[in-house]
């Protein structure tokens, strides 16, 4: 109840990308570690926060589970192969599953009944752009390419709040004040210096430095194509174990994603 608006949208973004890191973090010690014996673990993700689409999110976030969910549980309803309203059917029907497979809390089934809910309105719109080639058009413009990676992402952030508050009483009450309530006046004092020692405009500027981190590197990849040879790596690896034991706590906490 102490906290405002902007703190609820503000915290729903952080976690999403503490999730994200805590997790994709996790994934490529597995995969390093794998490397090393011989093995090549399968890609997990793919830079999801760039994604124009939610089915392209689903692409590019745990790609292990979207590719399970797919092959396992989508296909084997009818997938896209009946009509229109089946096919709706089905992706609600796989959500609702994803969403009960992370936990039995309601706030679990109500992530994966947005995901589920954004995934038909995503499959709606790519059926009536194939009949309205205006709509189309706009889609493929820089403008459409925007507005469609903002309302991914909007949905995406959203959904997080559910999934940290899985308590349909704790989420409710971040709900009710999601918009036009101000915050308590110690309540940044208490939770934003108390907890990460930074004011709320110091931790805006850290997380959207890290998105704009990300954004150079997706750039680098996508736009330019460019790869880091090997000489070079092997030189960032004593740069990147001194940033490691520099900048690694005291004690470290246990993934995240172990809790589901």
């Amino acid at each position: 109840p102490r906290a405002g608006s902007g703190d609820i949208w503000l915290l729903a973004f952080a976690y999403g990308l503490q999730l994200y890191f805590d997790f994709i973090g996790y994934v490529d010690v597995a995969r390093g570690s794998a490397m090393l014996l011989g093995f090549n673990l399968p890609q997990n993700f793919n830079f999801p926060y760039f994604s124009t689409s939610i089915a392209d999110f689903w692409r590019r976030w745990h790609i292990t589970l979207g590719d399970w969910l797919r092959n396992y549980l989508y296909f084997p309803l009818g997938g896209s192969r009946r009509d229109l309203t089946r096919t709706c059917l089905n992706l609600m029907i796989v959500m609702l599953i994803a969403g009960v497979w992370h936990g039995d809390r309601w706030g679990f089934i109500l992530w994966g009944a947005i995901h589920g809910l954004a995934l038909i309105v995503h499959r709606l719109n790519v059926t009536l752009s194939e009949k309205a080639p205006l709509l189309k058009r706009f889609w493929d413009t820089i403008p459409g390419a925007l507005f469609a990676w903002s309302l991914t992402q909007l949905t995406v952030f959203f959904s997080w709040i559910f999934f940290r508050l899985p308590n349909l009483n704790d989420a409710g009450l971040a709900m009710r004040h999601l918009f036009g309530h101000s915050a308590d006046i110690q309540f940044a004092q208490k939770v934003y210096l108390a907890n990460s020692g930074l004011s709320r405009p110091q931790l805006s500027f850290v997380l959207f430095g890290l998105v704009g981190c990300m954004a150079f590197a997706y750039a680098i990849q996508r736009g330019l194509k460019l790869q880091i040879s090997w000489p070079i790596k092997v030189l960032m690896l004593p740069m990147c174990a001194l940033l490691a034991w520099v900048l690694a706590p005291d004690m470290a906490s246990p993934f995240i994603y172990f809790d589901f």
